[in-house]
């Protein structure tokens, strides 16, 4: 049986779609948080709608969204922003291209207006499919790792934190 699990496809139904000023010929940002001016709209599809209440509690939100124009992927990477001399498995980068090509952001969410998401801080291409919506709880997405942060900066891969207050 558990042979048989490894090899059933695994299938999903968008809940919404995103709207975004990135195209494959414009490119993404590598993380949208790091471009919190950039926004986008994401619609949630009617039969879903119920399910947003209360998320517009929330300043920040997941977002998991298939990223449906990857084509290709690699078990070897270099990253963008890291030391050009590094290289790593795939597994231990952020890149798009992946065996399962799901991507997760944490963006900012402005307001919901009739099943319409108003978001800031995006970087997935106009037209991809979200699949899944969950509020960013600091207290557990956030986990605060000396040696994450660390490695980050040993190997040239640290970035400003995104933090944005709202007053």
């Amino acid at each position: 049986m558990e042979q048989e699990n490894k090899t059933k496809p695994i299938c999903y139904k968008p809940i919404g779609i995103f709207y975004t000023a990135y195209t494959p010929e414009t490119g993404a940002p590598r993380q949208g948080i790091l471009k919190p001016e950039v926004k986008g709209e994401i619609e949630i599809y009617p039969e879903y709608r119920d399910a947003l209440k209360s998320l517009d509690l929330f300043e920040y939100i997941i977002l998991i969204y298939h990223l449906d124009r990857s084509v290709r992927w690699n078990s070897i990477e270099r990253p963008p922003a890291s030391n050009p001399d590094n290289s790593f498995g795939l597994f231990a980068t952020r890149s798009p291209n992946r065996p399962n090509p799901v991507g997760i952001a944490t963006i900012r969410l402005e307001k919901i207006e009739n099943g319409i998401l108003h978001v800031s801080g995006v970087d997935a291409y106009d037209g991809t499919p979200v699949l899944d919506l969950k509020p960013y709880l600091p207290g557990i997405d956030g986990i605060k790792s000396y040696k994450n942060e660390l490695l980050e900066k040993e190997l040239g891969i640290q970035f400003p934190a995104p933090y944005i207050r709202r007053d």
